[in-house]
Formats: C-alpha cells, structure tokens, sequence
C-alpha cells in the first residue's frame, strides 16, 4: 500500500456539537453510543418536536457580549469550534503570517433563525421593526468571514454549500489550496444551526426526519431494519490542515493525515440519491485512487449514514459493493443526530479520532441490521480496530457526494 506523497497533515481539532463542547467529550459520548436526542422546546406544537442541540451553549460566556446578540448561532458555533481547533494545533494566530492562511467553511441554511425572526417583524410592525443586521446575520458566507477576522486569516476564505455534504467538500477544498501552495495553513470544516420552525416543518412535510416523538433517544437509528428517518442537529467542526512537512519541521503533533478527496455529482433528482448509487461510488473511488491505496485496505468507515430507509440503503449497497464486507463501519449520526452541512465536517473528525485511537464507534440505536446491507456494521459498544485507512462519506440534495480518505500520522 502506497499512500500519496501529497498528504496534508490534521494538526488539529475543534468540536461543537450536541456530544458536548470539546473533542474529548465529543470523543466519550460518541463512543458511548448514548443519542443526544430530546425533546425541543422551541418547536412548539410541530409533529416532530425533538431535535440535537449543542448543550450548555453560552455565547456571551465562550465569545463575549458582542458575539451573543450580534453573531447569529451557526457563526457562533464555527468560532467557538475554529478557537479550540487552533489551539489544539499548537497555533498562535499573533504570531503566524495571515496571508498564508485560508478559512473554508461549508454551511446550508445560513441565519435561518433571523430570516424568521424578522420576517414577522415585517409582518406584524412594518419595515421600521426590520433589523439593520439581518441581512449579516442570514448570509452563509459569515461564517468564514468572521472566522477569517477572529483569527487574522488574510488568505482565501469562502463557504461551501454543496447540502449536507458541505462540511466534506470544504475539508477537500481545503486540502487543494495546501497542495497548491496557495495557504500554509488552512481552517476547514462547517457549521449549521437551523432548528427552527419553518425548517423543521419543511423537512418534516418532505419526510426526512423521524416521528418517533415518544422515544426521541431511540429516533435516530442508521442502518437498522426499522429506520424511519434522521434527526435534525446543529453542530460545528473545525480541522487545521497543513503540508505535513510544515507540521512535522515545527514540531507539530499530527492526528492523521488526509490522504485522498473525491467529489462527484448524481445529476439524478433533488433529494433523491442516485438509486444505484453510482454517485457516491465515484466519489468513493476516486478518493480512493487519489491516496493511493485499494479497496480492500479501508480498515474503517464512517458512513454518512442518515437512518433514512432509502439513504441507507443505496450508501450500505455501494459500500458493500465497493468494499466488501472488510472495514468497520459506522454511523455516528445515530448519537449526534444530523448536523446537515456541518455533518461532514464532524464526520471528519470522528474519523481522524478513530484513526488516531484505534477505536470504532458503534451506531446508536442499531439493534437489527438490514440485512440487504451486506455490511459489517459496529453496534452495541464500540470496537478497537487497527485502522491504517479509514474513510469517510457524505451525501447531500442536489446530489452532491464526496469522500475522504485518512491516514494515521
């Protein structure tokens, strides 16, 4: 097995999720296999009336008095994840040249919660009532824009938005602007925070989520025969990516390696995944091939893995037919819940952490496989695996796929 000499260096991490605020609680709750699901408050009357929020979220606390009212929550979350990120690669941001250093971001939905907050401002008072920062507040791009400012990034920063694969895409995105030497030093992952009424009624009347509401910690339950949809999460996660031989000539301590980025389209419908899933297959393979390494080397994969009946299965098949039954896979969602674009992101990171630690996850809630599957699927408690090439999957509407590839250090 040759890995590519193109490696680009996860020299650290940042975490801000509903398993807590910090790579090692995120770490302990997500290898605990116990689902962060609960009852919400905030969506009144709504059918499905549970969610995964971030716990013991204090913006005032962790950011400061500006942050908390004027910085919509899904800004919040990327800036609290991308400060723990920096500091847990050893990074001083005073001291390092910010020209040579990028932000990329994914996010979906943007500042959904102002957008409606406001629009009944409109409604209700009239023009006068609008905010002055909604239009701030709303747009996806401030989640890079802001970062890029707390930390003196004077490089490239941009946020993509390619669903709920965006968090995977901007760690791929990222990783092409160090091999091409246009950064040093990039942040990369993504952030969403859109549990609002509106969009957890949109998601609702389209069939996503689940309507278990009388057992919201049983809910959420990937790759098991009676799965019935995702529940709907907020989270952030941050990646520093550098050349690994920048990390390694400062002394950096690296977490893994990101071997290899594939991306496809499934041109096929908006919501729907390709049904032979050829897309995600192409991504798959082409990450792959990027590392350099084989099918039947892929030790571990955190699947994308949404617990929807039709999701699950096109992904399991193609892993199944792509990998075999060989690696340990996983599907974290069943703890988090789905984070949409910032699900690749976390992903990401729970695969370096699975790497770096020889441990596996199991998949909340999963008591009976699908046996059309054809996968070896982790359950129950988590598993320690000698990972040597780990993946990660990520799909989103549009039919946007992509895959990464990790290596350890």
């Amino acid at each position: 097995m040759a890995v590519s000499s193109g490696d680009i260096a996860v020299t650290g991490l940042g975490l801000v999720t509903p398993a807590g605020i910090g790579v090692e609680e995120n770490w302990e709750r997500v290898l605990s296999g116990r689902s962060c699901a609960t009852p919400d408050g905030a969506l009144g009357d709504l059918s499905v009336d549970f969610s995964c929020r971030v716990p013991g979220f204090d913006a005032a606390e962790l950011l400061g008095g500006f942050a908390s009212w004027q910085l919509e929550r899904f800004v919040q979350l990327a800036l609290v994840a991308s400060r723990m990120a920096v500091e847990d690669a050893g990074w001083d941001p005073t001291s390092w040249d910010g020209t040579r250093v990028g932000v990329v971001l994914g996010n979906s939905l943007g500042g959904a919660a102002t957008f409606e907050e406001q629009h009944g401002a409109l409604r209700d008072s009239g023009p006068a009532k609008v905010s002055p920062l909604l239009v701030t507040k709303y747009m996806p791009n401030m989640a890079a824009g802001y970062v890029a400012m707390d930390c003196g990034a004077l490089g490239p920063s941009l946020v993509t938005a390619t669903a709920c694969a965006s968090g995977a895409t901007a760690v791929g995105t990222a990783r092409d602007l160090l091999r091409d030497g246009v950064c040093d030093i990039v942040l990369a992952g993504a952030t969403e925070s859109a549990l609002t009424p509106t969009v957890m009624a949109g998601l609702c009347k389209m069939g996503a989520l689940s309507k278990s509401r009388d057992a919201p910690e049983h809910a959420s339950k990937p790759f098991d025969a009676e799965r019935n949809g995702f529940v709907a999460a907020e989270a952030a996660g941050v990646l520093v990516l550098e050349r690994t031989a920048d990390a390694r000539a400062r002394g950096a301590a690296i977490r893994a390696t990101v071997s290899g980025y594939g991306a496809s389209s499934d041109a096929h419908h908006a919501t729907a995944p390709d049904p032979d899933g050829q897309g995600i297959e192409r991504a798959l393979r082409a990450a792959l091939a990027d590392a350099g390494v084989e099918p039947d080397d892929v030790d571990h994969v955190n699947a994308h893995g949404t617990a929807t009946p039709m999701n699950d299965l096109i992904e399991g098949r193609m892993l199944s037919r792509v990998l075999g039954r060989g690696p340990a896979v996983t599907s974290t969602k069943g703890v988090t819940g789905h984070s949409l674009a910032a699900a690749g992101a976390i992903e990401a990171a729970y695969t370096v952490l699975a790497a770096q630690h020889g441990v596996v996850p199991p998949t909340a809630n999963l008591k009976n496989l699908d046996p059309a599957l054809g996968l070896d699927v982790v359950a129950e408690e988590a598993r320690t695996v000698q990972v040597n090439v780990a993946v990660s999957t990520s799909l989103g509407f549009g039919g946007h796929n992509a895959a990464l590839v990790f290596t350890p250090a």
